[in-house]
């Protein structure tokens, strides 16, 4: 796929949604961080019921350590693997509070230092909190990635380090979340719904409506 042809792409996605985000609600980066740990392996939706009852009780480090691990697992026991997330949650809102004075720190290195943060969801607290034009690749990210060749690669690092590349610099900041929404909502894995899709003249799908990557985590 060449440059002007991604270019048409992600102008036709600017247009329909000029101002695109995430779909789990936050209102600091600290709830951010809170609710893309509890997303792993859940819906937003799902995600977001459970923050709309822990957030305005508990929405900073120290209410949160407050709460303890037992009692942060009563607001978030709806979400799979809760025990696991609590734990973690816990044990990142100590760190944020004796080493970087309960702020949600601003670069990957230190992001990535906290328990239960990874590489995609530090690059989703650096780009959605912080407007950093970061890729957090995840499923959808890597079939819309590969299906449409905008920027396949064999794995999700591969992908981030290509879209990174690729993408032209205007869309950088918002790419992650035109992606993200393409696959959740158009593009789905199994049967994607290219006959509504904005931009299928210029995905080069080689079996336009049937499916074809095989995902990777």
């Amino acid at each position: 796929m060449n440059k002007a042809k991604r270019t048409e792409i992600f102008s036709r996605w600017r247009d329909i949604n000029p101002k695109p985000t995430t779909e789990l609600e936050f209102s600091s980066p600290f709830e951010l961080l809170v609710a893309v740990a509890l997303s792993a392996q859940s819906t937003d939706v799902g995600v977001n019921k459970a923050t709309r009852r822990l957030f305005p009780v508990a929405n900073t480090p120290e209410a949160i350590l407050a709460l303890g691990e037992e009692g942060l697992k009563e607001y978030i026991k709806t979400i799979g693997l809760f025990n696991s997330k609590a734990k973690h949650i816990i044990q990142a809102c100590r760190i944020l509070v004796e080493k970087f004075d309960s702020v949600v720190p601003e670069n990957r290195e230190d992001l990535e230092s906290l328990p239960g943060v990874g590489r995609k969801t530090a690059n989703v607290i650096l780009n959605t909190a912080f407007g950093q034009p970061t890729m957090a690749v995840d499923t959808h990210i890597y079939r819309v990635s590969n299906r449409t060749k905008i920027a396949p690669g064999k794995n999700v690092l591969e992908v981030e380090k290509r879209l990174l590349r690729l993408v032209p610099k205007e869309f950088l900041v918002d790419a992650h979340h035109w992606l993200i929404l393409h696959g959740r909502y158009v593009c789905k894995a199994r049967k994607p719904m290219c006959g509504e899709c904005v931009i299928v003249d210029l995905c080069e799908f080689n079996k336009k409506g049937l499916p074809e990557v095989t995902e990777s985590k």
